[in-house]
């Protein structure tokens, strides 16, 4: 058995790793971008953004001054057991959120969406959040994501019901339409990870495309090639605009485009967007079934991608 101890240790850490420091594949894409950069002005950008993401691990300071809202995403083998269950779970997951928050690592900015009432520790009504998927096993592995502000708020996330007519194409123009008009809105922050989830009903759709964006490493493909084609085609033809770091200019106005799906109805095609801000605030730990603890470079919620 997991005890509570040891899991709300593991929450908490994991919930400091995610504000404080970018993941492997997130610093290789930085690399890879500054290196094929022409433009000067995008490169210095890029190389800037890089050395501050590398100092907040060092000082152990949040990587943006907007630290998102706080979302919990639990991999749950089937034969897991944990002292006080689930409901003591997500209440040593909300009492970490409050640790972090008020030791510095979480600003405060989760309010009551009429009031505007401040809790102060970012824990109120479904917040933080909380998904489950359940498999084979008996450990656990936790990933704390943080989703930012403008990458939800100012058209970071939209829907459209495609038509079974206008295919692919008319789904990667919601997708390339979509992106433009969110940069143009100045709420994202290019370069981005964009997350898209086809199919589904309108709210299945819209948790895949965020999933796609906040829990796919960069680099990984979707395993079916008829979405690994639509990702590598959105990904040159986003980069193609010259959007560029903070829409200054430059090669890279996307680090990755991840694509996940559902079936769907034969009434019309459900497509949503999902940026995620180019820091990709994540983290994830594993707890075996012997409480022996173990980071991870990846949240494998999708597998080996």
């Amino acid at each position: 058995m997991i005890s509570t101890a040891v899991y709300e240790k593991v929450l908490f850490e994991t919930v400091k790793r995610g504000a404080t420091e970018i993941s492997p594949d997130v610093k290789d894409a930085f690399d890879a971008a500054i290196a094929r950069e022409s433009n000067p002005d995008a490169k210095k950008g890029l190389i800037a953004t890089l050395n501050s993401m590398e100092m907040s691990k060092v000082r152990e300071n949040p990587l943006c001054v907007d630290t998102g809202w706080p979302i919990f995403y639990f991999k749950v083998g089937n034969d897991c057991q944990l002292e006080g269950g689930f409901v003591e779970l997500e209440n040593a997951a909300r009492r970490a959120v409050a640790k972090a928050t008020e030791k510095g690592y979480l600003r405060a900015t989760m309010k009551h969406p009429l009031t505007g009432f401040d809790p102060g520790d970012n824990v109120g009504d479904n917040v933080p959040n909380f998904t489950y998927q359940f498999v084979p096993g008996a450990d656990l592995e936790v990933t704390y994501v943080a989703k930012g502000g403008g990458s939800e708020c100012f058209g970071g996330t939209r829907h459209r019901v495609v038509a079974f007519a206008d295919g692919v194409k008319g789904i990667e123009k919601f997708v390339i339409d979509s992106f433009v008009e969110a940069t143009r809105s100045g709420g994202i922050c290019p370069p981005n990870v964009l997350g898209i989830g086809i199919g589904g009903t309108a709210n299945v759709a819209a948790n895949l495309a965020k999933e796609a964006a906040c829990l796919r490493t960069v680099g990984s493909k979707h395993p079916d090639p008829m979405f690994a084609k639509i990702e590598e085609d959105l990904y040159k033809a986003l980069n193609s605009l010259g959007i560029g770091i903070l829409g200054a200019g430059g090669s890279t106005s996307v680090l990755a485009v991840n694509v996940e799906y559902a079936y769907t109805h034969i009434a019309g095609i459900a497509c949503a967007t999902s940026t995620n801000c180019m820091i990709a605030r994540r983290a994830s730990t594993r707890i075996e079934a012997n409480e022996k603890i173990t980071p991870m470079t990846s949240p494998n919620w999708f597998g080996d991608r």
